[in-house]
């Protein structure tokens, strides 16, 4: 699983970030994305299911959130 940490980054620049680095990776390869942004917790994983990803799993850790994305469109 690729990780994209993104701490410190804010919106949108997360849904940018998060976008180019599923663009990279081939289908079915798993994207690990960490924020600290209150806003990218609920924002990446929307976007990401907008474009048609799967997103299989969101979980906060401390003060920073876990985003598990599935690249399932190109």
């Amino acid at each position: 699983m690729t990780e994209l940490d993104l701490t410190g980054e804010v919106c949108p620049f997360t849904f940018v970030r998060t976008k180019l680095a599923l663009e990279a990776l081939p289908l079915g390869a798993a994207l690990r994305v960490v924020v600290d942004h209150p806003p990218a917790a609920a924002n990446v994983p929307r976007s990401a299911r907008a474009w048609g990803q799967e997103v299989t799993r969101v979980a906060a850790e401390g003060a920073r959130w876990v985003i598990e994305i599935v690249k399932r469109v190109e």
